[in-house]
């Protein structure tokens, strides 16, 4: 074997007639200046007389799994990655891509400017960019539509989703599949063999014509499409371009894509994505000094309704072995019917396997003994939420299992200290609080009580990322981070509604402005009688502050929410909402009795309010150290409560709106929000922060 010459981050060997360039820019081979200079340059070297192909590979598991982000903050420099996948085109030899890992983004557009695609079985393919608010930039959006057709096109990139190489082998996006799936010897020499056997030529996919598709049938396609994407801005100019591909010349398109790439990069909704991605990717929880996780394998879970089941579920899916208690025999059998419908859906929707659904029903143990618990790892408590009860249980769970076993309350509003204090090692009492449905929503908030120990939370972090949870880590505070924000949100909007707004009016505004549903419509879902009774527990307090008392009166008239097929909507048997005449009726009468007139109020003032509250009540949470880092708050809204990633979060929005303006939207809001509205301090935003304070 030829030693490697070295060109940056990028190098080039000889391999008999076969030239191999390989990218080595650890951990995913993102595509950086080095890189691209390197690839420029190992093309240039190459011997093309002695020479019959070039093979295109990363070291380490990827080819290149993308851009580097960073890079998206700054002008772009020369040499771009479309002059490199231009070089590739245009190199006089053929050029073979080898796709392994995760080939994303960059890194697809570089295999898509070579001339065969080569792939290991386990490769993920695809093109992004619309979830980090651009499009391809470097020819993508041109040469995936000559590969695979438009519709398919269109798909991967207005959808952003990656697919396996399977499929992308059957759709033609892939040349030939390799056998061997991990970097080794074997896998080298099945690839230089087939190198060596290549007698294809030159297969440029820019010099391909694009396969007419019906228009309608194109547009419809990427209607679909882009009402699933959520209103991300990106998603609708990929369509169009992608849809340009059969109506302009290759140069032309490609022209049309760039100029496109370079108007997004530097919008606000791309800078929201960009600040997110690297919001996730930082540490939740970074303890003091070096501490060890404690290792899990066996988990219980106390509660089998809608949540506990939930929580079991995405538990077992993660590979732990669970035990799911619950005292009544009827409904422990309904949980576990829930968990299998669950599975049995993945199952017919081709998500999993007969087997995989086997296997996971075999770890799980459903008992009515809380025995069960001898041995266990950890306890996940998803009890009624009473907070005797759960003080009671949490003794006698202290009893029953070992004093390192974690200990952990599912509660969403109880003080956690209380439920801590009478237990032997406290340490390892703290508070995971799921959303629902507990299987599907991200979120996770990992609750400090006073005395829960830094390995306690370095190990819930370490359980949340096998749960494939985005974790934030906050203090025992009422309502903890999540729900405190909804309460003032929520609040803010039955202002308005007091104020002359209808419930409908609301929620279509922030819909619009990209939430995935109004608040009055998330109200009826999670059921209305829940708030009704937390409410009542304040009627001591109420005559401090402002109070709205419409949705007492809808509770009052037996409108519970879709579960009742009546709430702020009126529901059929297909559940959808339709405004009722009888809820205009109760809002009208009640107006009248506080002498209230109705005023109009815009979408624009609609989406102001709610957001700067949103705003403001994270102030309040920052003044107050709830949070472990102010991007949780972010995190918190986007992956739990359905606020449109692209505008970044309310912190972000803040930070955007400069201090003057933010100071006097702030004042505003305490205007129009009356009695009892506490007031963020601005100057937070950009201040330095120090958790749990």
């Amino acid at each position: 074997m030829a030693e490697p010459r070295t060109g940056g981050q990028v190098h080039l060997r000889q391999e008999g007639a076969v030239a191999v360039i390989t990218l080595d820019n650890p951990p995913v081979n993102s595509s950086t200046d080095a890189v691209r200079r390197g690839i420029l340059a190992a093309l240039g070297r190459i011997d093309v007389q002695r020479t019959t192909a070039v093979v295109l590979t990363g070291a380490g598991q990827h080819l290149m799994a993308g851009a580097d982000l960073h890079e998206l903050e700054n002008q772009p420099t020369e040499p771009t990655l479309p002059q490199v996948t231009a070089a590739l085109a245009g190199f006089p030899l053929p050029l073979i891509a080898v796709v392994k890992g995760h080939t994303l983004g960059g890194g697809l557009e570089l295999a898509l400017a070579c001339d065969v695609r080569l792939a290991t079985p386990t490769a993920m393919l695809g093109l992004p960019e619309v979830s980090v608010g651009v499009i391809p930039g470097a020819g993508g959006t041109q040469r995936l539509p000559r590969a695979v057709g438009l519709p398919k096109a269109l798909e991967m990139i207005v959808s952003g989703k990656p697919i396996a190489a399977a499929e992308a082998n059957r759709i033609g996006l892939v040349d030939e599949l390799l056998t061997a799936s991990e970097e080794g010897a074997a896998l080298q020499a099945e690839i230089l063999a087939y190198a060596n056997r290549y007698r294809g030529g030159k297969r440029p996919l820019a010099e391909r014509d694009v396969a007419p598709v019906e228009e309608a049938t194109l547009q419809a396609q990427a209607q679909r499409l882009l009402a699933r994407s959520r209103g991300l801005p990106a998603a609708a100019v990929a369509a169009e371009v992608v849809m340009s591909a059969a109506k302009s010349s290759f140069a032309e398109a490609v022209a049309k894509e760039r100029g496109h790439f370079l108007a997004l990069r530097g919008s606000e909704p791309a800078r929201a994505l960009r600040y997110l991605f690297f919001a996730e990717r930082e540490p939740p929880f970074t303890p003091t000094q070096a501490v060890a996780p404690r290792s899990l394998e066996r988990v219980s879970v106390i509660g089998a309704g809608t949540m506990g089941s939930g929580i079991a579920l995405c538990v077992l899916q993660a590979g732990y072995t669970v035990d799911l208690l619950e005292r009544s025999a009827a409904a422990l059998e309904a949980g576990v019917k829930r968990i299998a419908q669950e599975l049995e859906g993945d199952v017919e929707r081709g998500r999993m396997t007969a087997e995989r659904r086997d296997e996971l029903l075999a770890k799980l143990r459903p008992t009515q003994e809380i025995q069960a618990v001898v041995g266990t790892d950890l306890v996940i408590e998803a009890i009624i939420e009473d907070l005797d009860i759960k003080r009671v249980l949490f003794a006698d769970l202290a009893g029953l299992v070992g004093e390192d076993t974690l200990l952990a309350t599912n509660t969403s509003y109880l003080d956690i200290d209380r439920i801590a204090e009478c237990i032997a090692n406290p340490a390892r009492v703290l508070g995971l609080h799921f959303f629902s449905p507990a299987q599907r929503m991200a979120l996770l908030e990992v609750v400090r009580c006073k005395t829960t120990s830094e390995q306690t939370l370095s190990t819930a972090i370490q359980f949340s990322r096998r749960l494939k949870k985005k974790a934030i880590v906050v203090a025992n505070s009422w309502g903890f981070v999540g729900n405190r924000l909804y309460a003032a949100y929520r609040r803010q909007c039955e202002f308005m509604l007091e104020e002359g707004a209808s419930p409908e009016r609301i929620d279509a505004a922030l819909e619009a402005y990209g939430f995935a549903m109004g608040p009055f419509k998330v109200a009826d879902m999670s059921g209305l009688d829940i708030a009704w009774r937390m409410r009542q527990q304040t009627m001591a307090t109420r005559h401090l502050r402002r109070y709205v008392g419409i949705p007492d009166l809808i509770c009052e008239a037996g409108r519970l929410g879709r579960k009742t097929g009546k709430g702020y909507y009126r529901y059929s048997e297909d559940k959808r909402p339709v405004p009722d005449p009888e809820v205009a009726g109760i809002v009208a009468r009640y107006r009248q009795e506080q002498g209230i007139e109705a005023r109009t109020t815009s979408d624009e003032e609609i989406q102001q309010r709610a957001v700067l509250a949103l705003i403001n009540e994270a102030l309040l949470l920052l003044d107050e150290g709830v949070c472990q880092r102010p991007a949780d708050i972010d995190i918190a809204l986007v992956h739990g409560y359905g606020f449109p990633r692209w505008r970044g979060g309310p912190l972000f929005i803040a930070r955007q709106m400069g201090h003057e303006r933010l100071l006097a939207a702030l004042e505003w809001l305490a205007e129009v929000s009356g009695k009892g509205h506490e007031r963020g301090d601005a100057s937070l935003v950009g201040r330095r922060y120090s958790p749990f304070v």
